[in-house]
């Protein structure tokens, strides 16, 4: 189950930087629930597809391009699959240049769960690993 979870996490990032926010949309379960770290820009949590959806289209909306790319390898932990990203965005004022790691909990090849945290090393602690 861990490498279909590892695939399915793929697909997402593919699709988020083709522009396919349908196929994004189609990845989450329908009581999915983002939850981001406390100082983070939107504090949510967002629950439920809709609300993490929405979120996900306003935050891309404030460029005009954007993508996401992986600085570490995709870590499969149980239901859990964990990666460091940067999230580059231009246009519309600064550029935006982010970093944090994405905490993906999935269940029948659905993401259940989505948290960002600062800290890979805390998020692999978490997990009970290190880095």
């Amino acid at each position: 189950m861990s490498q279909e979870n590892v695939a399915v996490v793929r697909n997402y990032f593919d699709a988020w930087n083709s522009g396919d926010m349908e196929a994004v949309r189609e990845l989450y379960d329908p009581d999915a629930i983002m939850r981001a770290a406390p100082d983070w820009p939107e504090p949510g949590p967002f629950v439920g597809r809709d609300a993490v959806m929405q979120q996900l289209s306003e935050a891309r909306g404030a460029f005009d391009s954007d993508h996401l790319e992986f600085l570490s390898d995709l870590v499969a932990v149980g239901d859990r699959v964990i990666v460091r990203v940067a999230w580059h965005g231009t246009g519309r004022g600064p550029q935006s240049d982010m970093e944090w790691t994405t905490v993906c909990t999935l269940r029948d090849g659905l993401i259940t769960g989505l948290e960002y945290v600062w800290d890979h090393a805390e998020a692999l602690k978490a997990a009970g690993l290190s880095e």
